[in-house]
C-alpha cells in the first residue's frame, strides 16, 4: 500500500475541492552505512529551507545495571557540556548562531538527540555532532555540576507529579528482574555513587558510531549528506558491539499490588498495568487500537464510565514502545469522595466488558481513522517524518515497516481487538497501584 501524505480533511472523508497530491515517501528515502557501522537514513524534502538531524542511540535505562542506573539519562545532559573543539555550553551557542536549536530525550530503550536548523547549516551540525561523539569531555567538575542537576530533576519530578511517582512504584513491582523495573532517571543512591570509571566505560561502550542511526530530513541532497557524513563521522573508530541485555522477565503468575502514600496527594490515583509484548509483536496495532478505544478522548469507554459518572476527574491509557515486553497502563484520578476501591472496581468492570463483549465496528472505525489521521499528519512536517523513520528503524527493525502501518490498521476487525483484550487484560498479568495522601 502506498504511503501518502494527504490533507486531514481527505482522511476524514470530508469533501475536497481538488485532488490531494500524493507523495510516495517509500521511494524517496535513501540510506547508507559508513565503514564504521553508523547508519544514515535520508529523506529529501524541499518544501521549506530547513532540515533536521535525529540521532537515535541504542542505549537507554534497560542497558544499565544495579548501581549504575540513570547513566543513559545523565549522558543526555553531558553531551551538551563540552568536547574537544567546543567548550561547555558551546554546542548550543554555536548551533543557535547558525539559526538552529536542539533537544534530546532518554527512554527505557533509546537516547535520541534532535537538531533543527536551516539547511545551509548542515555542515556545522555535522561538525558539532561528530566532535561530541569522538571527543566528549567527561570533566569531573562538569560531572559534579550535572549530577546535582539530575538529582534536583529527580526529586522535583517525583514531588510535583503524582502520576510519575505512581508510575515508578508500579514498574518496580510489575518487573521483578528486568531493567524496566527502575526509573529512566535512575535511583538516587546510584546517581550519587557513579564513579569516573563508570562514566568513561559507559560512554565508550554505547557511544560508538555502530550503535547509532542518524535520520536527516529536509532541504538537503542525499549525496551531500553522504559526503559530509563520511568526512565528519567516517573517521570515528567503530566500537565493539555493546553487550546484549541478558535478563528476561520471568512469567507473571498472579496479580501484584502496591500502595504509595504522598503528602501532597489531594485525591487518590489509580494505576492498572498489564504485561504486553515488545513493539515488534504482531499484536502491536491491535493493542494500539484497544488502548485508544479504552481511554482516548471523551467518547472513550473509560471516560464515559468514569469521568461522566463522576467517579474520576481524569483517565488515560498508554503503552511505550519497547525492545522487550512492557506494560499497558491505565491511570485514573478519583473524583471527590470516591475511594480507590470504588474507582478500581469501575475500571476493571469496563475492561472486563471489552474482554467479554468486544468492541463495535463503529468504535474500531473511529479509532482507526484517528490513527491514520495522526500518521499522515505527522508526515506533513520534517520532524514527524524523522521521528517516525527512526522509531520504525529502532523498534521494528526496519524503517520500511512504517509504510505497512496503514494496511495493518485497515485489516483489523472487532474480533482482533477482543482477542488481544482477552489475551492481555488478565488478572494474573496485572499490577495495581494506588497513591493516596498519608493518613494522620
Amino acid at each position: 500500500m502506498k504511503w501518502k501524505v494527504l490533507a486531514a480533511s481527505v482522511l476524514l472523508g470530508l469533501a475536497a475541492t481538488a485532488p490531494a497530491k500524493e507523495v510516495d515517501l517509500a521511494k524517496e528515502v535513501q540510506t547508507f552505512t559508513l565503514a564504521n557501522g553508523m547508519k544514515f537514513i535520508v529523506l529529501e524534502s524541499h518544501t521549506i529551507p530547513n532540515a533536521n538531524m535525529y540521532t537515535f542511540w541504542k542505549v537507554g535505562s534497560r542497558n544499565e545495571a544495579p548501581g549504575t542506573t540513570g547513566l543513559s539519562h545523565f549522558f543526555e545532559h553531558m553531551m551538551f557540556n563540552g568536547s574537544k573543539n567546543f567548550g561547555p555550553k558551546m554546542f548550543d551557542r554555536t548551533m543557535e548562531a547558525k539559526g538552529g536549536s536542539n533537544n534530546a530525550y532518554t527512554s527505557n530503550d533509546l537516547t535520541v538527540y534532535q537538531d533543527w536548523f536551516p539547511a545551509s547549516s548542515l555542515e556545522t551540525i555535522f561538525t558539532l555532532e561528530s566532535d561530541r561523539i569522538a571527543h566528549l569531555n567527561i570533566d569531573p567538575k562538569m560531572v559534579a555540576s550535572e549530577r546535582g542537576v539530575v538529582l534536583s530533576e529527580r526529586s522535583t519530578g517525583l514531588e510535583n507529579s503524582n502520576i510519575r511517582a505512581l508510575h515508578q512504584a508500579v514498574n518496580g513491582v510489575a518487573f521483578s528482574a528486568h531493567p524496566y523495573s527502575w526509573p529512566v532517571i535512575g535511583h538516587e543512591s546510584d546517581i550519587k555513587a557513579w564513579t569516573q570509571q563508570d562514566l568513561e566505560h559507559y560512554f565508550k561502550t554505547y557511544y560508538a558510531p555502530n550503535n547509532a542511526v542518524a535520520v536527516i530530513v529536509g532541504d538537503v541532497k542525499a549525496e551531500e549528506v553522504k559526503k559530509l557524513a563520511t568526512r565528519y563521522f567516517g573517521k570515528i573508530p567503530k566500537g565493539a558491539p555493546p553487550p546484549a541485555v541478558r535478563t528476561v522477565e520471568p512469567p507473571q503468575t498472579g496479580e501484584r499490588r502496591i500502595f504509595v502514600t504522598k503528602e501532597s496527594a489531594t485525591s487518590p490515583n489509580l494505576a492498572v498495568a498489564f504485561k504486553i509484548p515488545a513493539a515488534n509483536s504482531p499484536d502491536y496495532y491491535a493493542l494500539e487500537v484497544l488502548q485508544s478505544i479504552l481511554a482516548d478522548g471523551k467518547t472513550s469507554r473509560l471516560y464515559k464510565a468514569l469521568v461522566e459518572q463522576q467517579l474520576a476527574t481524569q483517565v488515560s491509557a498508554n503503552a511505550a514502545e519497547g525492545f522487550d515486553p512492557g506494560l499497558l497502563y491505565v491511570f485514573a484520578v478519583a473524583a471527590a469522595k470516591v475511594d480507590p476501591a470504588t474507582l478500581e472496581k469501575a475500571v476493571l468492570a469496563e475492561l472486563d466488558k471489552v474482554v467479554k463483549d468486544g468492541v463495535t465496528a463503529e468504535e474500531l472505525d473511529k479509532v482507526r481513522n484517528q490513527k491514520l489521521v495522526n500518521l499522515y499528519r505527522e508526515q506533513e512536517t520534517i520532524n514527524g517524518k524523522a521521528q517516525q523513520l527512526g522509531n520504525y528503524e529502532m523498534f521494528f527493525g526496519d524503517y520500511k515497516k512504517m509504510f505497512d502501518a496503514p494496511a495493518a490498521y485497515a485489516k483489523l476487525t472487532p474480533a482482533d481487538i477482543q482477542a488481544v483484550a482477552a489475551k492481555y487484560l488478565k488478572k494474573s498479568q496485572r499490577t495495581i497501584g494506588v497513591l493516596a495522601a498519608k493518613e494522620d
